[in-house]
C-alpha cells in the first residue's frame, strides 16, 4: 500500500514517484504517527560529533568495593584488614589468645556458639594475600552490586555458620564415639573462607551462562582438588558444603535480585515509579 499526501498547492504526491517530490526537488510531506514512511531516514550524526565507542561504558572500579555503593563488603573489608594487620604485627601472645578464643571448635560452640561463629569470620588465615582474601573482595563485591548488602550479609553468614556447624558435628560424635582423641574437641578453626566459597556458589547463580559455568567449575575443582589432596579433610568437606549451599540458593537469589530491580514498566503505567516524573509538567 502507498501512502499519498495531499501537499499545500493541493496536488497529490505519491511518495513512490520521484517526479512529485514538489518545486526545488523536495521530499514530500509525510503522513504524522505512521512509522517508517518513505523518506524518513535517519538523522545524520552532526559534524564533528564523536564516534560512540563502545568501552565507554565499562567501569572497572565498580569491581571493587565503595562505601556508597557496596556499603556491607566496603566496612567489612576494612575489618578484615585490620585484624589481619594486628595478626601480623600485635603481640604473638595476644595474638595467639583471640584466634583460640575466635575458634570455631566443637568446645566453643556447645558454649558460645553465636559469639564464636561471628568472631572466627573477623579473621584470615592466610593474610591479606591469601586467595581467599582476594576472592572476597571481589566475589562479594559483586554480589551485593546485584542483591544488597542486608541479603550479601545473610548469604555470607548463613554459608558460613552452616558450614561449619556441619563439619564440627561429626568431630564431636567421633571424640564421643572413641574414634578421635579429646584433643580434637579444641582444634584452631576460624576464617572467611567458608563465608566465601558459598558467595561464590551464590553469584555464578546471578552471572550470564558464559560467565556462569566457568566460575562454578574452576570453584568446584578447587574444593575437590582440597579432598583428594587430604591435607586438611574437615575444612575442605565444608569449602565444598558452602559451595553447594550457594549453589543450591540460586532460585531464592534470583528472586531477589527480581525484587531489587523491579519489573519494567509497561506502556500506559503511569502509576509506575520509573513513570511518574514525565507526568510532572
Amino acid at each position: 500500500m502507498t501512502s499519498v499526501v495531499e501537499p499545500v498547492g493541493g496536488a497529490p504526491v505519491d511518495g513512490s514517484d520521484p517526479a512529485a517530490a514538489g518545486p526545488g526537488g523536495a521530499a514530500p510531506a509525510l503522513l504524522a504517527g505512521l512509522p517508517r514512511q518513505r523518506g524518513a531516514g535517519a538523522a545524520p550524526a552532526p559534524v564533528g560529533a564523536p564516534a560512540r565507542r563502545p568501552w565507554r561504558g565499562l567501569r572497572p572500579w565498580r569491581l571493587l568495593p565503595t562505601p556508597t555503593g557496596t556499603p556491607f563488603t566496603f566496612c567489612y573489608a576494612l575489618l578484615l584488614v585490620a585484624t589481619s594487620l594486628y595478626a601480623d604485627h600485635g603481640d604473638p601472645t595476644v595474638v595467639a589468645t583471640l584466634l583460640q578464643g575466635s575458634s570455631t571448635d566443637v568446645t566453643h560452640l556447645a558454649q558460645a556458639p553465636l559469639l564464636v561463629l561471628v568472631a572466627s569470620a573477623l579473621w584470615i588465615a592466610g593474610g591479606v594475600t591469601s586467595g581467599f582474601a582476594l576472592a572476597f573482595l571481589f566475589v562479594v563485591t559483586a554480589l551485593e552490586r546485584r542483591i544488597g548488602g542486608v541479603r550479601t550479609a545473610v548469604v555470607f553468614f548463613g554459608g558460613h555458620a552452616l558450614a561449619t556447624v556441619a563439619t564440627e558435628m561429626p568431630v564431636g560424635f567421633s571424640v564421643a564415639a572413641g574414634s578421635l582423641p579429646d584433643s580434637s574437641l579444641h582444634r584452631l578453626d576460624y576464617g572467611i573462607s567458608f563465608g566465601v566459597m558459598t558467595c561464590i556458589g551464590a553469584l555464578a547463580g546471578l552471572l550470564p551462562a558464559w560467565a556462569r559455568w566457568p566460575l562454578v567449575a574452576a570453584a568446584g575443582y578447587q574444593a575437590v582438588a582440597g579432598l583428594l589432596d587430604s591435607l586438611d579433610p574437615m575444612t575442605d568437606w565444608g569449602h565444598l558444603l558452602a559451595f553447594v549451599l550457594g549453589v543450591a540458593a540460586w532460585p531464592l537469589l534470583r528472586h531477589w535480585r527480581a525484587q531489587r530491580s523491579g519489573p519494567a514498566p509497561l506502556l500506559g503505567d503511569l502509576g509506575h515509579p520509573a513513570l511518574r516524573a514525565s507526568r510532572t509538567p
